[in-house]
């Protein structure tokens, strides 16, 4: 599919969704007006998360006092399975991710609720639930439909029927789903984020996570070497954050 074809493809698929129309407002104007704000401060955070990044394994040490190494062997077959759907999928997204990282953070807090942003395969989603099942707790999840790319029905593909009963999925952008899950819940043990990538769109749902994360609670945030969101939002709240180096990329993740 040729870039115009799937631009076009896109928007008349936008046009079909009047629910979706506040959201295609915001991406005309992040790709016209406010271009050149989607990589804002990338250098400078790239150097600022190198002189900070440790492994996953030491993350998790060092915050959670917890070690990573039984995580796969204690969920060998679900992952297995896991990772076959993945390879059947005909339809190609997002990578597993630090899927430690966000298990161990809600062992940690014994979370109860856990809120995410972008979804995708689901393999974040997973490990939340395969600790939140434990305490009988809820995962909210805010993911944007994949308009023009048949991909709907494969969001959450990788997560087992049996795990669901404990999930809540919100198909709209982060702006119209998150009010609507603070308005089922209002405190998180734990906020994972990995939906919007430009530096607007991280800004503002930072801010909006952070709120409604109980104190003691934990803060991820993946790619955060796209631009400076995550460096800035840090350093105007005095957070002092872990950066987490993982497959050539950068996590950021703190305790409230």
């Amino acid at each position: 599919m040729s870039e115009i074809t799937r631009v076009l493809k896109t928007f008349i698929a936008y046009l079909k969704r009047p629910d979706l129309y506040p959201e295609l407002g915001r991406k005309i104007i992040k790709n016209t007006i406010n271009r050149n704000n989607a990589f804002k401060g990338k250098e400078k955070t790239n150097s600022w998360a190198a002189s900070k990044a440790v492994s996953q394994q030491e993350a998790v040490s060092r915050l959670f006092g917890l070690e990573i190494s039984n995580f796969r062997n204690s969920f060998q077959e679900v992952l297995k399975t896991a990772q076959q759907k993945e390879v059947e999928c005909p339809v190609k997204m997002g990578g597993a991710g630090a899927l430690e990282l966000i298990y161990y953070a809600c062992e940690f807090t014994h979370a109860g609720n856990v809120v995410e942003t972008g979804v995708a395969y689901g393999w974040s989603s997973l490990a939340a639930l395969l600790s939140l099942e434990k305490r009988s707790g809820t995962l909210y999840s805010s993911d944007m439909p994949y308009l023009a790319q048949d991909g709907d029905r494969y969001v959450g593909y990788v997560v087992p029927e049996y795990l669901k009963n404990s999930w809540k999925l919100f198909r709209f952008a982060d702006k119209e789903s998150l009010p609507k899950i603070f308005a089922e819940n209002t405190d998180f043990d734990v906020v994972h984020y990995d939906s919007d990538k430009s530096y607007n769109g991280r800004f503002w749902a930072y801010n909006e996570l952070y709120k409604h994360l109980r104190k003691g609670g934990a803060f991820i945030s993946d790619d955060i070497g796209d631009n400076s969101a995550y460096q800035d939002f840090c350093e105007k709240n005095n957070i002092e954050t872990t950066v987490v180096e993982y497959e050539g990329k950068y996590i950021g993740v703190f305790i409230k």
